[in-house]
């Protein structure tokens, strides 16, 4: 296939993911009445699973306080701009039919540049992106479910002072829900990404890093690279500028851990041959 020919496969490639992604958007703005009051405004409501799960378990854990569940009440929002609704109406459509239209784009970016990749690239593609499909849900499921709902709590109740009341407006509640759910669905993305990298080549061999040293035997035990690939992730992901060196390596630690139950699962993968 020529240059053209490629490119008339990547507009096409383009087209389809453009189409399912207004179509999901269309049928998703319709209905986003009953998604914010029963999905996205949910974690602003003390009967919230989270809230019942930490309400269920109090007294059972010294971080538990007894009786957490009766303290939590209603977070109320506010619009202060006059069209931000109707914005973010629109715009949470068509972030919402991203993230339900991520398996057919992955599979559809898989299409147009699987035909380049060779035999032995092509090797574990179906469980590539069967499992980057359950990361990536897995991330949103714990962002939804676990991280946000525990942030929205902390920043609503801070006060540098009580005369100080918090009036927690719509538009920087939808900034902080999306940033921190689609965050996780990336970040939970790096496990499977290291894999890859890791059947492609030996990126996380320390003889590639330092060809200096030697390794006997299979066993591979990683105490800085992940830490030191995930410094880079974490310092785009999570901009601090008033403590760019405490939180990079906060973060970066975060991330790593998650890179490294891939690597504690296929450690062997990074000393065979492909």
């Amino acid at each position: 296939m020529d240059f053209w020919g490629h490119l008339d496969a990547l507009r096409s490639v383009l087209l389809r993911c453009i189409a399912i992604v207004l179509l999901l958007a269309v049928v998703l703005f319709s209905r986003m009445t009953w998604i914010f009051d029963h999905v996205i405004l949910a974690p602003c409501n003390p009967g919230f699973p989270l809230y019942d799960l930490l309400g269920r378990i109090e007294g059972l854990s010294l971080f538990m306080p007894a009786g957490i569940n009766a303290q939590l009440s209603d977070i109320p929002l506010i619009n202060i701009h006059l069209a931000s609704q109707f914005f973010i109406h629109i715009s949470t459509s068509f972030w919402l039919a991203i993230v339900l239209a991520f398996p057919f784009l992955l599979q559809q970016v898989w299409g147009f540049v699987s035909p380049g990749l060779y035999d032995g690239e092509r090797r574990g593609a179906g469980r590539a992106l069967l499992g980057g499909t359950a990361m990536f849900y897995a991330g949103i499921f714990v962002g939804y479910f676990l991280v946000f709902p525990l942030t929205l709590r902390f920043l609503a109740e801070y006060q540098v002072s009580a005369s100080v009341p918090n009036q927690i407006a719509l538009d920087s509640y939808m900034d902080n829900f999306l940033a921190l759910v689609l965050i996780m669905g990336i970040v939970f993305e790096l496990p499977v990404v290291a894999w890859m990298l890791g059947r492609s080549c030996r990126l996380f061999s320390i003889e590639a890093i330092s060809p200096g040293f030697s390794m006997a035997g299979p066993e591979v035990i990683f105490k800085f690279t992940p830490i030191s690939l995930a410094m880079i992730p974490a310092r785009v992901v999570f901009p601090n500028p008033g403590g760019p060196y405490r939180s990079t390596w906060s973060n970066a630690s975060s991330l790593a851990f998650a890179a490294s139950i891939n690597i504690f699962r296929f450690s062997f993968a990074f000393v065979c041959p492909i």
